[in-house]
């Protein structure tokens, strides 16, 4: 093969080449739902899921919720809101536009799939007016009750009745007041906004704290009888 006659070999082999173009590259970042929520997808670490929601999906306690367990078309639904603005939340709305439609279903799976952590254990003495409030509402003041749609043991049902049972009690306080001010909506036909601003202040961290501690199957609440009796105060018992 003569110099010219490699050169336009070579040419025409570029030129396949540049038609042809690159092979894609699969992201292997997004490949699963468990690598969104351990990688963060396109915003790295900073938008990793687990860096707030836990390792597990348990949450921290306070203000930010559990999502191990929840329905799947719950999740992906409040990722759609946080994308378009239905619910306000800087961080969450930038990881939510990070991630394509598809990503957030399939992170939306994965935490769905998640085994339910267990409730923590303790002494429960439920305040008999705030049990009776979650459980039959208030009539009188048109409040319907929690466990119309939340369920009587807090497990919830589907897309749109979330479970409370083993959410952070200051993190459904926050959300009633947030659906009290006007800062969350976009629930069927307003129910929580009417009820949340038909209740009291007092009534809300109460029923937060009620709905926090109910047993959804998954955990154990003690019962009253298991409740240490209450010790006199005397300085000998000690600190």
């Amino acid at each position: 093969m003569t110099p010219c006659h490699f050169l336009l070999l070579a040419a025409a082999l570029c030129a396949t080449a540049a038609c042809s173009g690159p092979s894609p590259v699969p992201d292997t970042f997004t490949r699963s739902g468990e690598l969104i929520a351990y990688s963060g997808g396109a915003r790295g670490a900073a938008g990793a899921c687990a860096t707030c929601h836990g390792l597990k999906g348990e949450g921290d306690g306070h203000l930010v919720p559990r999502l191990a367990g929840l329905d799947q078309g719950y999740l992906a639904r409040q990722l759609e809101f946080y994308a378009d603005g239905q619910r306000v939340h800087p961080q969450m709305a930038a990881i939510a536009n990070a991630l394509t439609h598809d990503q957030r279903s399939i992170v939306a799976q994965y935490y769905a799939g998640l085994p339910i952590p267990p409730a923590p254990q303790g002494c429960v003495v439920p305040d008999r007016g705030t049990a009776l409030l979650y459980q039959r509402g208030d009539a009188r003041r048109k409040i319907v009750s929690c466990a119309s749609c939340h369920g009587a043991d807090g497990r919830g049902a589907g897309l749109g009745n979330p479970p409370l049972a083993g959410q952070p009690a200051s993190y459904l306080a926050d959300q009633l007041d947030r659906w009290r001010s006007g800062r969350r909506y976009g629930d069927a036909q307003g129910v929580m906004t009417r009820i949340s601003q038909r209740l009291k202040p007092a009534e809300v961290r109460a029923l937060a704290a009620y709905a926090a501690t109910l047993s959804d199957g998954h955990g154990r609440r003690e019962a009253r009888a298991a409740c240490p009796p209450a010790r006199r105060a005397d300085s000998r018992n000690g600190a």
